[in-house]
């Protein structure tokens, strides 16, 4: 059958015990390969490059196989095989020959395929030629071109995971960086181990993968005999480079090792500062040995996540030293109030997401006060701060300013009064840090707020029909420089809460969203706690859940307060107000605070002439005495109900009776009181006197 196409090598007629002469002449061997008989005949050159003398083989290609090493044969077969499948007229490759004394040659060899008519491969003439002197030049280059790939390739991993180790903030941050696909696994470690060394000791912290733990290797001595302790006490690496050296230095670690196929491993001491602080290994299973600059990469990484490691430490010491700091400064617990249910929250900013939480001065907190209903409810101050910074020093003023507010507070003065002493207290503090902040006293017996604002956010209102409005409160300067830039002025708002009503305060890290209008914000919450859940526990959960969602980079502090219906009849507590001289502000906001706690006690008819009275009585306090009007409003239960004004100062002279003048402007103040009240006097208070003035008011419904 005759063969499709021709073969640029033919084979003489007496071919092999004559070779080609020009093929013997480029000291080539040559070949007839019979597919179909499975039968290969080599010429005596073929047989000197294959190292085989004739009474050795046995024209089987097999035979062959105590020449050629297995991984080069599987490598040949497969270049023969896709030629003779893919239609290929010749193929050529180089391979390597182990010769009689155990040397390897490298071997080149060319076929050329005859096939029949159909195209089917029977037969297969080619020449062998020893290709060690041609390869070794050219493998000379190609080694060099390979190492200064290599170099190049370890380079970047290294650059890389420097990169990656620069944004790392935790230790597992550092781990995380040295797992990841940019990170050791680019030089080829099938394993990763690490320490810390901890009191003598070193304390596993990361393995990998998973399976590859050691037993009793979790806390090993400095002085035991591992290659990460050697590596700590020397503070130089250790380079395991075969099985065999393994087993020999490490018998006890190399033990329970054996099923991850090791072949060789570099332990690096972990140094900053010329102290010891861990070390790592990395474990190969498909190299043996390490070159010198192989050695220089691996330590110039360690120097890095050396760094990376104390920079993490650092930070975590830091974290846990504010952490412990915040929590030691907010409430531990919080009180109970009688007539109202109370949830507070706090949630630390995140970085970053997987980078941890940071540490801010956002804070709350509830004070008990003296002077609430034992059955309609009790009084409370409730406080909302957020001080400048996200830091230890954030968090210690914090603290600072949270005992003081408390301070101030459970001394009796006046929510402005308290404010503006805060304020002064943080400008004497020296620092550098403003904080803004919210105080409200509320009384649950009769529902009336007192608010001062210093800086802060305006409280929110949900009612009880489940509307939610923020309200407005006139406000001053931030606490610390209202004291600076001589502002202690702090106006009072007042708010009435129903039954029902929850009142909701927070700092601006659960409103603010990057890119957004702090309006916005506050009217999206708002609408959150419109349709949010009626317990103030699960609205304060559901509330924080957003800002958990979100991940927004400010700490959030949360105080939730809704007054309950009263237990037993509508009754009213006590409210103080402080009106200093020249001060129309502070006039205007004590009026607003008797008219809405005249309405809430049940006085809403008579609310014009207590304003009226009252204004006569504080006016003629400023007019006629050098100090403030400390104004008193409480309701007083007996046989009859009855609203009392009080206001106090620091003049002993009692007030008298006047004929009003010419113009008919002054001198009618006594008159208008007399007028109007059912009852009033003057009582000495100490170096001063109190004028007072009781209104009878109906009975709630169920007194008697």
């Amino acid at each position: 059958m005759a063969d499709r196409g021709a073969s640029p090598l033919s084979l003489p007629d007496d071919w092999p015990e004559h070779p080609d002469p020009i093929l013997a002449l480029n000291r080539m061997g040559s070949f007839d390969w019979d597919l179909d008989a499975g039968v290969m005949q080599m010429d005596a050159q073929a047989h000197e490059i294959f190292d085989v003398r004739p009474d050795e083989y046995d024209d089987r290609p097999e035979t062959l196989g105590m020449r050629v090493p297995p991984d080069e044969a599987r490598r040949l077969d497969t270049v023969v095989t896709q030629a003779l499948k893919t239609g290929q007229e010749n193929y050529g490759a180089y391979f390597r020959l182990r010769r009689r004394d155990g040397s390897l040659r490298w071997t080149h060899t060319q076929g050329y395929i005859r096939r029949d008519a159909s195209g089917r491969p029977h037969r297969i003439i080619g020449i062998v030629r020893d290709a060690t002197q041609e390869l070794r030049d050219s493998e000379g280059r190609r080694e060099q071109a390979l190492q200064e790939s290599l170099r190049r390739q370890q380079t970047n991993v290294v650059q890389l995971t420097t990169a990656a180790l620069a944004h790392a903030r935790t230790v597992q941050d550092v781990i995380d960086v040295l797992k990841d696909t940019h990170g050791l696994t680019h030089l080829g470690a099938t394993s990763l181990v690490m320490g810390l060394v901890e009191a003598g000791r070193i304390r596993l912290i990361a393995e990998g993968p998973a399976g590859s733990f050691v037993p009793g290797t979790e806390l090993t001595r400095i002085d035991e005999r591992y290659p990460m302790s050697e590596a700590v006490r020397t503070l130089s690496p250790r380079f395991i480079e075969s099985p065999e050296e393994f087993a020999e230095r490490y018998p006890e670690l190399w033990q329970g090792i054996t099923g991850l196929k090791i072949t060789s491993a570099a332990y690096l001491p972990l140094i900053v500062q010329a102290r010891p602080i861990g070390a790592m290994g990395l474990l190969y299973s498909d190299r043996r040995g390490f070159s010198a600059e192989e050695r220089n990469i691996l330590v110039a990484l360690g120097s890095s996540i050396s760094q990376s490691l104390q920079r993490a430490m650092f930070y975590e010491q830091e974290m846990d030293l504010a952490q412990g700091l915040q929590q030691a400064m907010l409430p531990r617990t919080i009180p109970s109030v009688h007539g109202a249910d109370l949830a507070v929250r706090y949630r630390a900013a995140s970085f970053g997401g997987s980078f941890g939480r940071d540490i801010g001065g956002d804070w709350y907190d509830l004070i008990p006060l003296p002077g609430g209903n034992p059955t309609g409810g009790g009084r409370v101050g409730a406080v909302i701060g957020d001080v400048q910074g996200h830091d230890t020093h954030a968090a210690a003023v914090m603290g600072q300013l949270r005992i003081v507010l408390r301070a101030y507070a459970a001394e009796g003065h006046p929510p402005a009064t308290v404010m503006a002493r805060a304020s002064v207290f943080l400008h004497e503090l020296d620092t550098d840090r403003s904080a803004t902040c919210l105080y409200a006293e509320v009384d649950l017996s009769t529902g009336v707020l007192q608010v001062v604002r210093a800086g802060h956010l305006d409280p929110m209102v949900r009612r009880a029909d489940g509307t939610c409005r923020r309200v407005s409160v006139p406000g001053g300067l931030p606490l610390g420089l209202s004291a600076e830039f001589g502002g202690l002025d702090y106006p009072v708002g007042t708010i009435e809460l129903e039954p029902g009503d929850t009142l909701v305060l927070c700092t601006d890290g659960l409103v603010e969203q990057p890119g957004a209008d702090l309006d916005d914000g506050v009217e999206t919450l708002a609408a959150l706690i419109a349709v949010g859940p009626d317990d103030v526990r699960d609205l304060a959960d559901r509330l924080i859940d957003v800002a958990e969602e979100r991940r927004g980079d400010d700490d959030v502090a949360l105080l939730l307060l809704r007054r309950r219906e009263p237990d037993g009849p509508r009754s009213a507590g006590r409210l103080k107000q402080v009106v200093p001289p020249g001060d129309p502000q502070a006039l205007s906001d004590t009026r607003s605070m008797i008219r809405t706690a005249a309405g809430a006690w049940g006085a809403r008819d008579r609310a014009d002439e207590i304003e009226l009275v009252a204004d006569e009585m504080i006016t003629n306090v400023l007019m006629h005495t050098e100090g403030s009007a400390t104004v008193i409003l409480s309701v007083l239960d007996g046989t009859e109900r009855r609203l009392r004004v009080e206001v106090e100062d620091s003049s002993s002279a009692l007030p008298r009776r006047r004929e009003a003048g010419e113009s008919g402007v002054s001198g009618r103040g006594l008159l208008l009181v007399e007028t109007l009240t059912d009852v009033w006097g003057v009582e000495a208070r100490g170096g001063g006197k109190c004028v007072w003035s009781e209104f009878v008011v109906p009975k709630e419904p169920g007194t008697g």
